[in-house]
């Protein structure tokens, strides 16, 4: 047992800024909720607080395609009439709509799994949250669901520097079809996706049957459920699978997806989690003291989201959290009864026992078929990824620069970095 994790959490205010649409059900607002919510528990004190770094197109197409990265940085909501042809090859429209400053929305939240990765590459801490992550439909050539650039797999991707194997669980509603796909033919990284599956409930992959190919056969593990699954089915099951799978596949490192679309209540979503019930999840994967990167996800009822991350940031910092939310800037959106817990939702559970045994027994047969884990002979570990230095000098001073550039010179004095845990002028170093 470590005698204290060492946690680092990763916050970009710019991040919570941006704005998809008026009727769109993604609100990256909820990222700023959090952050507060997190200040006002004063959870900020037990933890190393980063500003992550943007990430470079070039680290970016580490996964995506360089034409794919190269269009999101160059496309904006002025000139999008001008690419018909471009905009459905990758799929942005309605779902994936272009929105002011999405390129940098997609840096700061994939610079923020990367830095993650990278400090726990480096042994700097035990576990790294950046819940603005955790994008995971994103695929190589296109949007998905939301997701433009899949920061998971970018994340993975700089683990598998360092361990020869990856374990990833996903807690979204939705299943994480990106970076199981991503690493369907690879016995490297083992992808376990908890979700809502039938219905035509998107995206409508993650049958049992999905288990992977050639090399990486088995060691792709869906858990496709119904409507309406409650807390003690939910965290039965998972605990069976997970420790099972810990077990047999005994990974270096962990990439948890904590999406809180999975709560009852969400506009989206159709299960009856208690946040006790999703947090008892996040819980038990800390109990392996396996090094653990945490990400956000889905998650469409703001408020619900915001008590979710706090409540489950808290339980990484084996922090127990008062039910009364206290003063924080956004106290309004949790009205009328101010507290942090939700109730299980009413929606009837049509995953009987029955249901729920087979896909237990599929999944651990499906395991069995692994004898061990997989050796892998490690080639020499390749640097971190080069940062250019950026020379101020070359920048030519008579090109105006527009607001947007111009307030990010400005100190912001809406986000709290205090005493020994400001540790954004280490950035460079680490």
């Amino acid at each position: 047992m470590r005698s204290k994790d060492r946690i680092s959490y990763f916050y970009d205010g710019d991040v919570g800024s941006v704005y998809f649409g008026p009727n769109h059900p993604m609100k990256p607002h909820r990222l700023c909720m959090t952050h507060h919510l997190v200040l006002s528990y004063e959870l900020h004190k037990k933890m190393e607080i980063y500003r992550p770094h943007k990430a470079y197109p070039v680290e970016l197409a580490q996964f995506h395609s360089a034409e794919y990265v190269e269009f999101l940085h160059r496309i904006t909501p002025d000139t999008q009439h001008l690419f018909s042809n471009e905009l459905a090859k990758y799929n942005l429209g309605e779902d994936c709509p272009v929105f002011d400053n999405l390129f940098e929305f997609c840096q700061i939240y994939a610079g923020g799994t990367i830095d993650a990765a990278r400090r726990l590459n480096n042994q700097l801490c035990d576990i790294a949250i950046n819940w603005a992550g955790g994008l995971h439909h994103a695929k190589k050539c296109e949007a998905s669901g939301f997701c433009y650039i899949n920061d998971l797999v970018l994340g993975i991707l700089e683990l598998l520097k360092y361990h020869a194997r990856v374990l990833y669980i996903d807690i979204d509603v939705h299943h994480g079809d990106g970076v199981e796909e991503a690493f369907y033919f690879t016995d490297r990284v083992m992808t376990v996706s908890f979700h809502k599956y039938g219905d035509l409930f998107f995206p409508g992959t993650g049958d049992a049957k999905e288990i992977g190919e050639r090399e990486g056969k088995f060691y792709a593990i869906n858990v496709p459920l119904k409507d309406g699954i409650d807390d003690p089915s939910f965290t039965r099951l998972f605990k069976t699978i997970i420790s099972k799978v810990v077990e047999t596949y005994q990974p270096g490192v962990v990439v948890l997806q904590c999406g809180a679309d999975s709560l009852a209540g969400d506009r989206l979503g159709c299960f009856n989690l208690s946040i006790d019930g999703h947090a008892e999840c996040v819980r038990f994967v800390k109990r392996f003291n396996l090094p653990l990167l945490v990400t956000g996800g889905g998650g469409y009822t703001k408020e619900n989201v915001a008590r979710c991350w706090t409540l489950e940031t808290g339980v990484l910092l084996d922090t127990e959290l008062p039910n009364e939310i206290p003063e924080n800037d956004y106290i309004k959106y949790f009205s009328p009864d101010f507290s942090l817990k939700i109730p299980n939702g009413h929606i009837e559970n049509l995953n009987s026992k029955s249901y729920l045994g087979t896909i237990k027994m599929q999944v651990l047969e499906n395991l069995r078929c692994i004898q061990h884990a997989p050796s892998v002979q490690m080639q020499e570990v390749p640097p971190d990824f080069y940062i250019p230095d950026f020379d101020e000098d070359e920048q030519n001073p008579d090109e105006r620069i527009d607001q947007h550039a111009q307030d990010k010179h400005i100190q912001r004095d809406d986000e709290y970095y205090e005493g020994d845990n400001d540790n954004d002028h280490q950035m460079d170093a680490s």
